[in-house]
């Protein structure tokens, strides 16, 4: 008589992934469309900021602060528009003025902590943390940075970035029209990124890894002050950021796989220190020390969570 074990273990393991799929995508695509709602207004906002040359105008109000950090007026504008915006945005303002390696790498770290602030602290939000908390850590933290960077590091660090041509898109229509194609490009990689992370999470969970993940990544979590049940989504956010991770987030505070104290936490740490993949490795590829970029946000988002430990969840017990 044929063994029919295996063939029925796979007919289970395939429900399994076919229910994974069918109850993660409308959560994935509810998130994807608040997602894409919250940040192209911000990004149209923005583009028509630097366009009317607002951007300039503001930064110019920074430039007495970035002279404390070491750095040149010009780095206010680079900053602002990670603020707004993404490091992608960051990078290409950075292109287009001079600065020399070791001003790139002090603003790239500064721009690692503080980026897409509007929308990441938005998914904070919805994750349990108080706004002007998530926005004190970040902007705060960002300025610090850049000022220890500044007396700690080389004099002589990667190359300098030299300024490169840029067209000139006098037209309110040419910088409207790319606006919209890069609008576009960008919601379709937030759908399809988030659709993606939401049925892994859920495949992760049906099939019992994500326990084995928890437990695996223990070790790692316990220097930063976090506890263990925030292991899996320590790793979305340190992969792929707040914004691409805020279902997975979103998801499990809103069940109560976390504890609103084990959520809040972690946004402690991934204000400071997330998107160490993507991110980093753009700032890598334009000459910055890959060291420089990890280890002082690592350090600096260890020493915030501990601190709130200390001082705001000193009578809690985190497992």
């Amino acid at each position: 008589m044929r063994n029919t074990q295996p063939t029925a273990k796979a007919a289970i393991a395939w429900q399994k992934v076919k229910i994974s799929v069918v109850e993660a995508l409308p959560v994935a695509l509810k998130t994807g469309w608040w997602l894409i709602r919250l940040i192209l207004p911000v990004s149209l906002a923005v583009t028509l900021l630097n366009y009317f040359g607002i951007l300039t105008i503001l930064s110019n109000f920074l430039t007495p602060l970035f002279s404390v950090i070491g750095l040149p007026g010009e780095a206010a504008l680079v900053f602002l528009t990670s603020i707004f915006l993404n490091i992608y945005s960051a990078i290409a303002v950075i292109s287009s003025l001079p600065f020399s390696g070791r001003e790139v790498a002090i603003l790239a770290v500064m721009c690692l902590i503080a980026h897409n602030l509007i929308v990441e602290t938005a998914v904070q939000k919805k994750t349990g943390s108080k706004v002007w908390e998530m926005l004190t850590i970040r902007l705060g933290f960002s300025i610090l940075a850049g000022f220890i960077l500044n007396l700690i590091m080389p004099e002589s660090l990667g190359h300098a970035i030299h300024q490169s041509a840029l067209a000139d898109e006098s037209s309110i229509l040419l910088v409207l029209l790319a606006w919209a194609k890069s609008s576009v490009l960008l919601s379709l990689k937030i759908i399809i990124l988030v659709s993606l992370l939401m049925v892994l999470q859920r495949l992760l969970q049906v099939f019992g890894i994500l326990a084995i993940l928890s437990a695996g990544f223990q070790p790692i979590l316990k220097p930063f002050g976090l506890p263990r049940r925030t292991s899996f989504l320590f790793l979305v956010a340190n992969v792929l950021g707040l914004a691409y991770g805020s279902a997975v987030m979103m998801e499990e505070t809103s069940k109560g796989n976390l504890s609103p104290e084990e959520a809040d936490l972690l946004n402690y740490h991934v204000a400071i220190s997330h998107s160490n993949l993507e991110d980093v490795l753009l700032f890598v590829a334009i000459g910055v020390p890959a060291l420089w970029l990890l280890i002082p946000r690592l350090f600096l988002a260890a020493i915030t969570v501990w601190g709130a430990r200390l001082f705001k969840y000193r009578n809690f017990k985190f497992e």
